[in-house]
């Protein structure tokens, strides 16, 4: 149970501001007697005192200090939620993950518009994997996130918002892969475990009685690329992803077969969206 209310900490915070019990009370306009009350209760559920006399006057006590940041930064986004919700635009932190190739071919125009829009958010953008960032809204570190198929959300909502042409990737001097079997001796270079595409890649690998000669593991594409073309392995990319790091000259790209060609990205979130995601949705739907 939760020891600290809003109008207990209000009651301090002009307490505080006001340097006094008696100027606290009248710009509240409760009589003196119960913002003393008040103040006693608080520091009762805190367990420390947060004022000192000195003389005639109050001064906040170490624990006091401590508390008064909380305070005020606690109070500012109630304010912020009640507005936000009278007012309909969103206000406050927007915490949403994203594929890494999803938040470099794709959400630079998204962002900037939703912006725009709403200047009252601040986004923090998180990347990673399918796999981890399920892990993180499941965890309630991300509200939402962009994910690729295929993945399990079950209790997720979803709302499918881009499609990827997906394609195989390796230097320019290796010759036309046409089944698995061509890159039976080649090295796998790809995102940790947890990435959809790479389940794609390693389905149809293993179907063709395929394991690669090894595996390379990167935290971004300008890296995959770079040892792709380098003649290091081969790898799965959007072509998407390609145009952006303009590398498509860099690589040979080699048709995949028509069921795992395309993927979509989904934009996947837990329970009731806030005021933030619901306008991120209503943007998507009309780009």
């Amino acid at each position: 149970m939760r020891i600290i209310d809003l109008d207990s900490l209000e009651i301090f915070r002009t307490v505080v501001s006001e340097g006094g019990v008696i100027r606290a009370a009248g710009k509240l306009n409760r009589v003196q007697s119960n913002v003393t009350t008040r103040i006693k209760q608080l520091e009762e559920r805190l367990g420390h005192k947060l004022f000192r006399r000195e003389g005639r006057s109050l001064a906040l006590s170490p624990a006091g200090a401590a508390l008064l940041p909380y305070a005020d930064r606690l109070l500012r986004l109630a304010d912020e939620a009640e507005s936000g919700f009278k007012s309909g635009l969103p206000l406050g932190t927007f915490r949403l993950g994203s594929l890494e190739s999803t938040a470099g071919s794709r959400l630079a125009p998204v962002l900037s518009r939703f912006h725009q829009r709403y200047p009252g958010v601040v986004v923090e953008l998180v990347t990673g994997t399918t796999g981890a960032l399920l892990q993180r809204i499941n965890a309630f570190e991300v509200e939402a996130a962009f994910v690729s198929e295929p993945f399990s959300a079950p209790g997720l909502q979803t709302q499918p918002v881009f499609e990827e042409e997906l394609v195989l990737i390796t230097a320019r001097s290796v010759a036309a892969v046409k089944r698995p079997a061509d890159l039976a001796e080649s090295t796998l270079i790809a995102f940790a475990n947890g990435c959809s595409y790479r389940r794609l890649l390693e389905q149809w690998l293993g179907g063709g009685g395929v394991a690669p000669a090894r595996s390379l593991e990167f935290s971004s594409y300008q890296a995959m690329i770079a040892c792709v073309a380098a003649g290091t392995g081969f790898s799965i990319v959007p072509v998407s992803v390609l145009k952006a790091l303009r590398a498509t000259a860099d690589v040979r790209q080699h048709a995949l077969p028509e069921r795992i060609r395309t993927s979509r990205t989904h934009l996947v979130w837990r329970g009731t969206p806030s005021v933030a995601l619901l306008r991120l949705t209503e943007m998507l739907q009309k780009p």
